[in-house]
């Protein structure tokens, strides 16, 4: 599954359910470092200073239907550690703007529009279900976009102005076909959400993957809400289904997995780390949540350098933060690696130099990206030129449905 689809799925459809097994929320997540270990986590005070640098977030934030405002709340407190710890852009203070789509398109075109009449230097996009919307005037205004992940093909094939960090194909490669391999499946079946992202990410190159391994794709999309999935998968049974992925929010996950599990499906899950909260924990058995395993944008749930820094700036310069949602962790990744892009950038701040900066910055680490690493040059995949990044994170997940630790797959230098 790739971290493009969690991200679309995410947007669209999440519960605001923390995805890691620890339950802290607040600030209070970084509680467990003492004060001297968490300084030097976030290390020595570098203020950035002089005229600040304006930058555009766009985020769904909170709509009828899911609640993704805990981006903004982490992207508040990760611009404060970033201009106090990390001498902004350049030295510059990153001065951030914020505009939230709700999930409708229309305000989607609006915080576009309202982006570029800001005069920004560049956009940074949360998870979002509009992304097309959001992105179309952004982009016919020649000012760069980061998204943490995109499916849209004309997003990802756009070698001007637009940069992702989500790999779809190395988690397939990484992630899906060892596990089709080491249970000699020659099947994927895929209990998808009937949403387009979802759905789109099965198609082009992530399909050519498939085909060239010999892996047969069946889709089963089932929409939003369906409590009941009984008669959708009660065909699904013993291991002829081969790898069954799931993607959906946890609710989804829940209904997926029990009506396999009285299906009789034995044989493994693949699934988005949005299917994984503590409600998932409590409404699976043991003997299905054993056989998952998840594919995660960021490494929530364990303890490792990554969040550990993650707690640390929270803690630190955030307020009302659950650290085991992976919505925030993703938001600081994403941010972190803008700033990481352009941290050297020269001269005059403008939408032509922070393209031109992503475009010769050297391969560097997503901070707080579990070891995964980025560059923008166009060579990740050059039918994909927006691309930034191969491979991804996955987990297995124990009979309480907690990862013991995240693997990077699918991950090769990407060449100069």
């Amino acid at each position: 599954m790739s971290v493009g689809v969690l991200l679309a799925v995410a947007a669209g459809c999440s519960s605001s359910s923390g995805s890691g097994g620890g339950g802290d929320g607040g600030s209070s997540g970084g509680a467990t470092a003492s004060a001297s270990s968490s300084a030097a986590l976030l290390g020595p005070v570098a203020r950035a200073t002089g005229a600040p640098v304006k930058i555009a977030l766009i985020s769904d934030g909170k709509a009828p239907a899911s609640d993704s405002s805990i981006e903004l709340r982490v992207a508040s407190a990760t611009v404060k550690y970033l201009n106090e710890r990390k001498s902004g852009l350049g030295g510059r203070p990153i001065q951030l703007t914020t505009c939230e789509t709700a999930n409708d398109p229309s305000k989607g075109t609006d915080c576009g529009n309202r982006a570029v009449e800001q005069k920004v230097a560049a956009v940074v996009v949360g998870a979002s279900a509009v992304a097309q919307a959001i992105w179309t005037p952004v982009h016919a205004a020649k000012i760069p976009v980061l998204f943490f992940s995109t499916n849209d093909p004309q997003q990802l094939q756009d070698a001007q102005s637009t940069f992702s960090l989500g790999d779809g194909t190395g988690v397939v490669a990484g992630g899906i076909l060892p596990l089709a391999e080491k249970t000699k499946s020659k099947t994927l079946t895929g209990v998808i959400i009937d949403v387009p992202p979802a759905l789109t990410q099965f198609t082009g190159e992530t399909a050519a993957v498939l085909k060239k391994a010999g892996i047969k794709l069946k889709l089963i999309p089932i929409p939003l809400g369906t409590a009941d999935m009984t008669p959708q998968l009660q065909s699904l049974s013993g291991d002829a289904p081969g790898v069954v992925e799931v993607v959906g929010n946890d609710a989804f996950c829940i209904s997926a997995f029990n009506a396999l599990r009285t299906a009789g499906f034995t044989g493994p899950y693949f699934a988005v780390s949005q299917c994984i909260t503590d409600a998932t924990r409590k409404a699976v058995p043991a003997d299905v949540l054993e056989r998952v395993t998840i594919n995660a944008a960021s490494p929530v749930g364990v303890d490792n350098p990554s969040t550990r820094l993650y707690k640390a700036v929270v803690a630190a310069y955030g307020k009302d933060i659950d650290v085991d949602d992976s919505g925030g962790m993703n938001m600081f990744a994403e941010l972190s690696a803008f700033q990481t892009a352009l941290a050297d950038i020269k001269g005059d701040i403008t939408p032509a130099t922070v393209i031109s900066t992503f475009k010769s910055m050297p391969e560097k680490d997503i901070p707080g990206g579990g070891g995964l690493k980025f560059r923008c040059n166009g060579k990740a995949y050059p039918t994909r030129p927006a691309v930034c990044a191969r491979g991804g994170l996955v987990a297995k997940l124990d009979g309480k449905g907690q990862p013991a630790a995240y693997q990077v797959v699918g991950y090769s230098p990407i060449p100069s």
